[in-house]
Protein backbone atom coordinates (compact mmCIF):
# COMPACT_ATOMS: atom_id res chain seq x y z
CA UNK A 1 0.00 0.00 0.00
CA UNK A 2 1.36 3.68 -0.98
CA UNK A 3 1.70 5.57 1.71
CA UNK A 4 1.03 9.17 1.24
CA UNK A 5 1.23 12.82 2.93
CA UNK A 6 -1.66 13.49 5.43
CA UNK A 7 -3.15 16.88 5.04
CA UNK A 8 -6.74 18.70 6.20
CA UNK A 9 -8.39 21.55 4.19
CA UNK A 10 -10.71 23.58 5.92
CA UNK A 11 -14.26 23.38 5.20
CA UNK A 12 -16.41 25.46 2.81
CA UNK A 13 -18.51 28.17 4.88
CA UNK A 14 -22.36 26.97 5.16
CA UNK A 15 -23.27 29.54 2.98
CA UNK A 16 -21.13 28.13 0.03
CA UNK A 17 -19.26 31.48 -0.36
CA UNK A 18 -15.81 31.47 -2.49
CA UNK A 19 -11.96 31.50 -0.42
CA UNK A 20 -8.72 32.49 -1.15
CA UNK A 21 -6.25 30.20 -0.66
CA UNK A 22 -2.38 31.86 -0.93
CA UNK A 23 -0.39 29.37 -2.47
CA UNK A 24 3.37 30.60 -0.73
CA UNK A 25 6.33 28.60 -1.24
CA UNK A 26 10.17 30.02 -1.91
CA UNK A 27 13.45 28.26 -3.60
CA UNK A 28 16.94 29.16 -3.20
CA UNK A 29 18.81 30.54 -5.87
CA UNK A 30 22.46 29.60 -5.78
CA UNK A 31 25.30 29.16 -7.94
CA UNK A 32 29.40 29.39 -8.47
CA UNK A 33 31.07 32.14 -10.32
CA UNK A 34 34.62 31.13 -10.76
CA UNK A 35 37.41 32.78 -12.08
CA UNK A 36 40.39 30.95 -13.64
CA UNK A 37 42.14 30.61 -16.53
CA UNK A 38 42.47 28.20 -19.32
CA UNK A 39 39.43 26.12 -18.69
CA UNK A 40 39.90 23.33 -21.17
CA UNK A 41 43.10 22.43 -20.23
CA UNK A 42 43.38 18.59 -19.15
CA UNK A 43 45.02 19.39 -15.26
CA UNK A 44 42.00 22.57 -14.94
CA UNK A 45 39.42 20.99 -12.96
CA UNK A 46 36.91 24.26 -12.78
CA UNK A 47 34.70 22.83 -15.37
CA UNK A 48 34.78 19.17 -14.48
CA UNK A 49 34.34 19.71 -10.34
CA UNK A 50 30.99 21.81 -11.24
CA UNK A 51 29.40 19.46 -12.92
CA UNK A 52 30.46 17.19 -10.73
CA UNK A 53 29.03 18.66 -7.69
CA UNK A 54 25.60 18.82 -9.32
CA UNK A 55 25.66 14.62 -10.59
CA UNK A 56 22.89 12.33 -10.09
CA UNK A 57 23.68 9.33 -11.35
CA UNK A 58 25.73 8.40 -14.58
CA UNK A 59 27.96 10.52 -17.13
CA UNK A 60 26.52 13.92 -17.11
CA UNK A 61 25.38 14.49 -21.18
CA UNK A 62 26.83 18.24 -21.93
CA UNK A 63 26.20 19.71 -24.96
CA UNK A 64 28.46 23.28 -26.39
CA UNK A 65 27.51 26.00 -27.91
CA UNK A 66 30.36 28.12 -29.28
CA UNK A 67 30.36 31.75 -30.34
CA UNK A 68 31.94 31.65 -34.08
CA UNK A 69 34.11 34.87 -33.17
CA UNK A 70 36.03 32.99 -30.47
CA UNK A 71 36.38 29.67 -32.35
CA UNK A 72 37.80 32.98 -35.58
CA UNK A 73 40.74 33.30 -32.60
CA UNK A 74 40.84 29.87 -31.29
CA UNK A 75 40.38 27.69 -34.55
CA UNK A 76 41.51 24.98 -32.42
CA UNK A 77 38.84 25.54 -29.29
CA UNK A 78 36.84 22.40 -30.71
CA UNK A 79 39.37 19.84 -30.69
CA UNK A 80 39.91 21.14 -27.04
CA UNK A 81 36.83 20.98 -25.52
CA UNK A 82 36.21 17.24 -27.22
CA UNK A 83 39.48 15.79 -25.65
CA UNK A 84 38.77 17.42 -22.00
CA UNK A 85 35.50 15.97 -21.89
CA UNK A 86 36.99 12.68 -23.19
CA UNK A 87 39.65 12.28 -20.64
CA UNK A 88 36.62 13.11 -17.71
CA UNK A 89 34.29 9.77 -16.92
CA UNK A 90 31.80 11.85 -15.56
CA UNK A 91 30.74 13.44 -18.82
CA UNK A 92 29.42 12.56 -22.09
CA UNK A 93 29.68 15.09 -25.16
CA UNK A 94 26.28 15.50 -26.57
CA UNK A 95 26.56 17.97 -29.88
CA UNK A 96 28.58 20.88 -30.26
CA UNK A 97 27.31 23.92 -32.22
CA UNK A 98 28.46 26.93 -33.59
CA UNK A 99 26.29 30.19 -33.79
CA UNK A 100 26.97 33.54 -35.06
CA UNK A 101 28.35 35.76 -32.46
CA UNK A 102 27.23 39.83 -31.23
CA UNK A 103 24.04 41.12 -31.73
CA UNK A 104 23.00 38.77 -34.66
CA UNK A 105 22.82 36.32 -32.41
CA UNK A 106 19.60 37.50 -30.83
CA UNK A 107 18.15 39.33 -33.73
CA UNK A 108 17.91 35.68 -36.02
CA UNK A 109 14.87 34.12 -34.51
CA UNK A 110 15.58 30.80 -36.45
CA UNK A 111 18.79 30.31 -34.31
CA UNK A 112 16.51 29.52 -31.24
CA UNK A 113 15.03 27.53 -32.75
CA UNK A 114 17.91 24.86 -33.99
CA UNK A 115 19.46 25.13 -30.40
CA UNK A 116 16.21 23.35 -29.21
CA UNK A 117 15.82 21.11 -31.41
CA UNK A 118 19.59 20.17 -31.27
CA UNK A 119 19.23 19.59 -27.41
CA UNK A 120 16.18 17.36 -28.15
CA UNK A 121 18.01 15.28 -30.59
CA UNK A 122 20.89 15.23 -28.89
CA UNK A 123 18.81 13.77 -25.82
CA UNK A 124 19.47 16.18 -23.42
CA UNK A 125 16.69 16.32 -20.40
CA UNK A 126 16.62 18.73 -16.88
CA UNK A 127 19.65 16.69 -15.53
CA UNK A 128 21.72 17.81 -18.46
CA UNK A 129 23.93 20.31 -19.08
CA UNK A 130 24.10 23.26 -21.68
CA UNK A 131 27.66 25.35 -22.03
CA UNK A 132 27.29 28.14 -23.55
CA UNK A 133 30.94 29.48 -24.99
CA UNK A 134 31.08 33.07 -25.99
CA UNK A 135 30.11 37.17 -25.69
CA UNK A 136 26.93 37.81 -23.67
CA UNK A 137 24.36 38.21 -26.82
CA UNK A 138 25.66 34.34 -27.66
CA UNK A 139 24.89 33.59 -23.83
CA UNK A 140 21.76 35.57 -23.39
CA UNK A 141 20.64 33.38 -26.81
CA UNK A 142 21.86 29.95 -25.12
CA UNK A 143 20.64 30.63 -21.44
CA UNK A 144 17.03 31.52 -23.12
CA UNK A 145 17.22 27.99 -25.42
CA UNK A 146 18.09 25.92 -22.31
CA UNK A 147 15.36 27.25 -20.18
CA UNK A 148 13.17 26.83 -22.68
CA UNK A 149 13.66 23.47 -23.51
CA UNK A 150 12.14 20.68 -20.98
CA UNK A 151 11.39 23.65 -19.25
CA UNK A 152 14.86 24.15 -17.99
CA UNK A 153 18.07 22.59 -19.11
CA UNK A 154 21.20 23.61 -16.54
CA UNK A 155 22.90 25.78 -18.21
CA UNK A 156 26.80 27.31 -17.56
CA UNK A 157 27.98 30.33 -19.12
CA UNK A 158 31.71 30.47 -20.32
CA UNK A 159 31.99 34.30 -20.97
CA UNK A 160 34.37 35.00 -23.27
CA UNK A 161 34.30 39.24 -23.27
CA UNK A 162 34.84 41.58 -20.84
CA UNK A 163 31.09 42.80 -20.77
CA UNK A 164 29.99 39.16 -20.20
CA UNK A 165 32.59 38.56 -17.89
CA UNK A 166 31.68 41.77 -15.40
CA UNK A 167 28.07 42.57 -16.33
CA UNK A 168 25.42 40.02 -18.08
CA UNK A 169 27.65 36.42 -17.69
CA UNK A 170 26.40 36.86 -13.95
CA UNK A 171 23.21 37.93 -14.55
CA UNK A 172 20.55 35.91 -14.10
CA UNK A 173 18.70 37.28 -17.31
CA UNK A 174 18.44 35.15 -20.67
CA UNK A 175 16.78 36.17 -23.87
CA UNK A 176 16.34 37.54 -27.50
CA UNK A 177 15.56 40.30 -29.16
CA UNK A 178 11.69 40.77 -31.05
CA UNK A 179 9.63 43.21 -32.79
CA UNK A 180 12.67 45.58 -33.12
CA UNK A 181 13.27 45.95 -29.45
CA UNK A 182 16.15 44.88 -27.06
CA UNK A 183 15.33 41.78 -25.42
CA UNK A 184 11.79 41.55 -25.50
CA UNK A 185 12.15 37.68 -25.08
CA UNK A 186 12.93 36.19 -22.82
CA UNK A 187 13.36 34.35 -19.05
CA UNK A 188 14.91 34.75 -15.45
CA UNK A 189 16.62 31.52 -14.99
CA UNK A 190 19.95 31.75 -13.08
CA UNK A 191 23.11 29.41 -14.41
CA UNK A 192 24.54 26.54 -12.97
CA UNK A 193 27.35 28.14 -13.12
CA UNK A 194 29.60 30.70 -15.02
CA UNK A 195 33.19 30.17 -15.50
CA UNK A 196 35.30 33.48 -16.32
CA UNK A 197 37.79 32.16 -18.03
CA UNK A 198 41.01 35.12 -18.42
CA UNK A 199 42.54 33.10 -21.35
CA UNK A 200 40.07 34.20 -23.56
CA UNK A 201 40.10 38.02 -22.56
CA UNK A 202 43.53 37.97 -23.98
CA UNK A 203 42.17 37.07 -27.50
CA UNK A 204 39.25 39.61 -27.84
CA UNK A 205 40.06 42.66 -29.80
CA UNK A 206 40.70 45.53 -28.59
CA UNK A 207 37.25 47.67 -29.21
CA UNK A 208 35.39 44.58 -27.76
CA UNK A 209 37.61 45.11 -24.38
CA UNK A 210 36.84 48.53 -24.43
CA UNK A 211 33.56 48.41 -24.68
CA UNK A 212 33.33 46.22 -21.55
CA UNK A 213 34.69 49.05 -19.25
CA UNK A 214 31.56 51.00 -19.70
CA UNK A 215 29.81 48.80 -17.55
CA UNK A 216 32.34 49.25 -15.23
CA UNK A 217 31.97 52.88 -14.79
CA UNK A 218 28.28 52.44 -14.37
CA UNK A 219 28.06 50.20 -11.68
CA UNK A 220 30.68 52.41 -10.18
CA UNK A 221 28.85 55.68 -10.20
CA UNK A 222 25.87 54.42 -8.49
CA UNK A 223 27.56 51.88 -6.03
CA UNK A 224 31.28 51.94 -5.35
CA UNK A 225 32.68 55.91 -5.84
CA UNK A 226 36.09 53.62 -4.43
CA UNK A 227 36.12 52.02 -7.36
CA UNK A 228 35.45 54.51 -9.75
CA UNK A 229 38.15 56.67 -7.81
CA UNK A 230 40.33 53.53 -9.09
CA UNK A 231 39.17 53.51 -12.56
CA UNK A 232 40.42 57.22 -12.27
CA UNK A 233 43.99 56.19 -11.48
CA UNK A 234 44.33 53.34 -13.88
CA UNK A 235 42.46 55.15 -17.09
CA UNK A 236 45.92 55.31 -19.20
CA UNK A 237 46.83 51.17 -17.82
CA UNK A 238 43.24 50.42 -19.03
CA UNK A 239 42.86 52.19 -22.13
CA UNK A 240 45.99 50.22 -23.51
CA UNK A 241 44.41 47.02 -21.54
CA UNK A 242 46.79 45.88 -19.73
CA UNK A 243 46.12 42.70 -17.99
CA UNK A 244 47.04 43.40 -14.01
CA UNK A 245 44.51 46.42 -14.31
CA UNK A 246 41.68 44.62 -16.30
CA UNK A 247 41.72 41.70 -14.33
CA UNK A 248 40.95 43.53 -11.44
CA UNK A 249 38.13 46.12 -13.18
CA UNK A 250 36.84 42.34 -14.24
CA UNK A 251 36.56 40.54 -11.28
CA UNK A 252 35.42 43.73 -8.76
CA UNK A 253 32.10 44.67 -11.64
CA UNK A 254 31.24 41.54 -11.57
CA UNK A 255 31.49 41.14 -7.88
CA UNK A 256 29.31 44.65 -7.61
CA UNK A 257 26.50 43.43 -10.16
CA UNK A 258 26.24 39.75 -8.39
CA UNK A 259 25.54 41.79 -4.67
CA UNK A 260 23.50 43.67 -6.26
CA UNK A 261 21.18 41.08 -7.60
CA UNK A 262 21.69 39.05 -4.46
CA UNK A 263 21.00 41.71 -1.97
CA UNK A 264 19.15 44.89 -4.07
CA UNK A 265 15.79 43.27 -3.09
CA UNK A 266 14.32 42.47 -6.63
CA UNK A 267 16.28 40.23 -8.50
CA UNK A 268 13.94 39.28 -11.16
CA UNK A 269 12.80 42.79 -11.23
CA UNK A 270 9.39 42.26 -10.22
CA UNK A 271 9.33 46.09 -9.19
CA UNK A 272 10.26 49.22 -11.05
CA UNK A 273 13.81 50.05 -10.08
CA UNK A 274 16.56 48.86 -11.98
CA UNK A 275 20.09 50.18 -10.69
CA UNK A 276 21.89 48.49 -12.87
CA UNK A 277 20.22 50.30 -16.16
CA UNK A 278 21.81 53.09 -15.67
CA UNK A 279 22.72 54.96 -18.95
CA UNK A 280 20.32 51.83 -20.62
CA UNK A 281 17.38 53.42 -22.12
CA UNK A 282 19.25 55.47 -24.06
CA UNK A 283 21.57 52.97 -24.98
CA UNK A 284 19.35 50.15 -25.75
CA UNK A 285 17.05 52.83 -28.46
CA UNK A 286 20.82 53.98 -29.75
CA UNK A 287 21.59 50.40 -30.59
CA UNK A 288 18.27 50.49 -32.40
CA UNK A 289 18.93 52.86 -34.19
CA UNK A 290 22.55 52.31 -35.21
CA UNK A 291 21.51 48.98 -36.63
CA UNK A 292 23.56 47.39 -34.19
CA UNK A 293 26.15 49.40 -35.58
CA UNK A 294 27.35 50.39 -32.26
CA UNK A 295 28.40 47.74 -29.38
CA UNK A 296 26.41 47.80 -26.31
CA UNK A 297 28.80 48.97 -24.31
CA UNK A 298 29.72 51.81 -26.32
CA UNK A 299 25.85 52.84 -26.48
CA UNK A 300 26.23 52.60 -22.54
CA UNK A 301 29.09 55.03 -22.45
CA UNK A 302 27.44 57.57 -24.39
CA UNK A 303 24.05 56.83 -22.71
CA UNK A 304 26.14 57.31 -19.64
CA UNK A 305 27.58 60.62 -20.51
CA UNK A 306 24.18 61.55 -21.13
CA UNK A 307 21.99 60.46 -17.99
CA UNK A 308 25.08 62.20 -16.03
CA UNK A 309 24.93 65.30 -17.62
CA UNK A 310 20.72 65.37 -17.63
CA UNK A 311 21.51 65.01 -13.30
CA UNK A 312 23.23 67.89 -13.02
CA UNK A 313 20.59 69.72 -15.41
CA UNK A 314 17.72 68.65 -12.63
CA UNK A 315 20.05 69.75 -9.79
CA UNK A 316 20.52 66.42 -8.84
CA UNK A 317 24.23 66.34 -9.31
CA UNK A 318 26.47 68.76 -8.38
CA UNK A 319 28.36 70.98 -11.73
CA UNK A 320 31.57 69.65 -12.48
CA UNK A 321 31.15 66.15 -12.01
CA UNK A 322 29.73 65.05 -14.88
CA UNK A 323 33.14 66.33 -16.68
CA UNK A 324 35.05 64.45 -14.74
CA UNK A 325 32.54 61.20 -15.67
CA UNK A 326 33.14 62.40 -19.15
CA UNK A 327 36.71 62.84 -18.74
CA UNK A 328 36.83 58.78 -17.42
CA UNK A 329 35.01 57.89 -20.24
CA UNK A 330 37.26 59.71 -22.99
CA UNK A 331 40.38 58.83 -21.10
CA UNK A 332 39.35 54.85 -21.75
CA UNK A 333 39.31 55.75 -25.50
CA UNK A 334 35.33 56.19 -25.83
CA UNK A 335 33.64 58.20 -28.16
CA UNK A 336 30.18 60.12 -26.72
CA UNK A 337 29.04 61.08 -29.44
CA UNK A 338 27.03 58.95 -32.40
CA UNK A 339 25.21 61.02 -35.30
CA UNK A 340 22.02 58.70 -34.76
CA UNK A 341 21.33 60.69 -31.65
CA UNK A 342 19.64 63.33 -34.01
CA UNK A 343 17.94 61.13 -35.78
CA UNK A 344 13.98 62.41 -36.06
CA UNK A 345 10.27 61.33 -37.27
CA UNK A 346 8.22 62.88 -39.53
CA UNK A 347 7.13 65.47 -36.70
CA UNK A 348 10.38 66.45 -35.63
CA UNK A 349 10.22 64.82 -32.53
CA UNK A 350 13.70 62.59 -31.28
CA UNK A 351 13.71 58.62 -31.97
CA UNK A 352 15.91 58.98 -29.21
CA UNK A 353 12.81 60.03 -26.85
CA UNK A 354 11.12 56.79 -27.74
CA UNK A 355 13.56 54.66 -25.65
CA UNK A 356 11.59 56.07 -22.90
CA UNK A 357 8.39 54.80 -23.50
CA UNK A 358 10.35 51.62 -24.72
CA UNK A 359 12.30 51.04 -21.51
CA UNK A 360 9.14 51.63 -19.54
CA UNK A 361 6.91 49.51 -21.14
CA UNK A 362 9.99 46.52 -21.24
CA UNK A 363 9.96 47.12 -17.58
CA UNK A 364 5.78 47.87 -16.71
CA UNK A 365 4.67 50.11 -14.15
CA UNK A 366 5.73 53.44 -13.80
CA UNK A 367 8.75 55.05 -16.04
CA UNK A 368 11.92 54.62 -13.74
CA UNK A 369 15.42 55.79 -14.55
CA UNK A 370 18.21 55.79 -12.29
CA UNK A 371 20.36 58.81 -12.24
CA UNK A 372 23.10 60.30 -9.69
CA UNK A 373 22.34 62.17 -6.65
CA UNK A 374 26.66 62.13 -6.24
CA UNK A 375 29.24 60.12 -7.97
CA UNK A 376 29.33 56.27 -6.23
CA UNK A 377 25.39 56.78 -5.48
CA UNK A 378 21.93 56.60 -7.63
CA UNK A 379 18.77 58.14 -7.10
CA UNK A 380 15.57 57.00 -9.01
CA UNK A 381 13.33 59.65 -10.87
CA UNK A 382 9.84 58.71 -12.61
CA UNK A 383 9.64 62.28 -15.00
CA UNK A 384 12.22 62.94 -17.59
CA UNK A 385 12.01 66.12 -19.36
CA UNK A 386 12.32 66.28 -23.02
CA UNK A 387 13.95 69.71 -23.00
CA UNK A 388 16.63 68.93 -20.80
CA UNK A 389 17.12 65.53 -22.70
CA UNK A 390 17.99 67.81 -25.51
CA UNK A 391 20.07 70.32 -23.62
CA UNK A 392 22.32 67.45 -22.88
CA UNK A 393 22.24 66.05 -25.96
CA UNK A 394 23.61 69.48 -27.22
CA UNK A 395 26.35 69.43 -24.97
CA UNK A 396 27.64 66.42 -25.51
CA UNK A 397 27.52 67.31 -29.13
CA UNK A 398 29.61 70.45 -28.44
CA UNK A 399 32.46 68.28 -26.72
CA UNK A 400 32.41 65.85 -29.46
CA UNK A 401 33.08 69.06 -32.00
CA UNK A 402 35.08 70.70 -29.22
Amino acid sequence: MSQGIAFSLSPLDSAGDDRLFVQRFSVEHAFSVAFTRDIFSLENRTLADLIAAGATSGPNLVSFVIDEAVLREMPDLKRRITAYVAAEPGMTLAGLMTVVGGEAAKNDPTLLGELQRSFVEHGLDRHSYVIGVGGGAVLDLVGYAAATTHRGIRHIRVPTTVLAQNDSGVGVKNGINAFGMKNMLGTFVPPFAVINDSAFIDILPGRDKRAGMAEAVKVALIRDRAFFEWLEEQAEALAIFASEPLDKLIRHCALLHMRQIAHGGDPFERGSVRPLDFGHWAAHKLEVLSDYELRHGEAVAIGIALDTRYSVLAGLLPEGEDLRVIRLLQRLGFSLWHDDLDLRDESGQLLLLKGLEEFREHLGGDLTITLLRELGVGVEVHVMDDRLIGEALAWLRAGSNA
